[in-house]
């Protein structure tokens, strides 16, 4: 670690490490907040509007502390990476213990999730979320809404959060020895890839564009924004359409 440094900050990590200097304890995480925004605006894209950053930005700075206290400089770890991890593992932690989904939420997502097998049942194809909004009677902007804040919180459920446990601490840093998958397991595997291609594919360009910002680049809206030349809440609305239409390979993928 020491040799990727700047001199000042390698200063800082010096009389934090061994001495426990509090001045340089609250000098490095000003140093690194900016890492702590990064992952609230990715984390708040698919939270509702009522879900406070700051609040966000409180669980991640315990992630910050948190990982200030624990980090190993012999493990030739980049802190920025291990800091990552505690501090999106804090703000998971915090919003699964606040059940953040309102139960309205959850209901309006199953009628949505309901409505939308019927129709297509009665289609025998994909519908649109127009399509579903005008059945329900509610507008395309909420079906897409409530879509994507549910699909987060499905997520939210299977996210690996960072313990106090060292064991498990040290599984989630270290690249696991997981089984073979069986012949059937591949085949499903790459079935599912086939079918997420194929659904990718039907995605608008910008969608599409949005999709790989995001999720491969790990951009914010707000940056994706900049690129393309469009506002933060027109990548969002992207974004949820594209979400939209994944979905059913996403949550199978999960």
């Amino acid at each position: 670690m020491a040799n990727v440094l700047a001199g000042e900050e390698r200063k800082y990590w010096d009389r934090w490490i061994y001495d426990r200097d509090p001045q340089a304890g609250n000098k490095l995480v000003q140093t690194y907040m900016p890492l702590v925004h990064y992952h609230v605006q990715r984390i708040a894209a698919s939270l509702p509007k009522n879900i406070s950053k700051q609040e966000l930005i409180s669980l991640g700075l315990v992630g910050l502390y948190d990982a200030l206290e624990k980090f190993d400089p012999s493990r030739d770890l980049k802190f920025d990476t291990y800091a990552s991890f505690r501090i999106r593992g804090a703000i998971f932690d915090g919003l699964r213990k606040e059940d953040w989904l309102p139960r309205s939420i959850r209901e309006k997502a199953k009628k949505i999730e309901e409505t939308i097998e019927k129709l297509e049942q009665r289609y025998m194809r994909s519908v649109t979320a127009k399509e579903v909004a005008d059945e329900l009677g509610i507008t395309e902007a909420e079906v897409y809404t409530v879509v994507n804040e549910h699909f987060f919180a499905n997520v939210l459920s299977f996210q690996h959060v960072a313990t106090e446990n060292d064991e498990e601490e040290n599984a989630l840093l270290a690249i696991r020895d997981e089984k073979t998958l069986s012949p059937e397991e591949e085949v499903l595997k790459q079935e599912l890839y086939e079918k997420l291609a194929e659904v990718i594919q039907q995605l608008s360009e910008k969608e599409q564009l949005v999709i790989s910002l995001f999720y491969k680049e790990e951009l914010t809206f707000t940056e994706i924004g900049e690129i393309l030349g469009l506002s933060t809440s027109r990548i969002s609305q992207l974004h949820s359409k594209a979400i939209f239409k994944l979905r059913k390979i996403l949550e199978q993928a999960l």
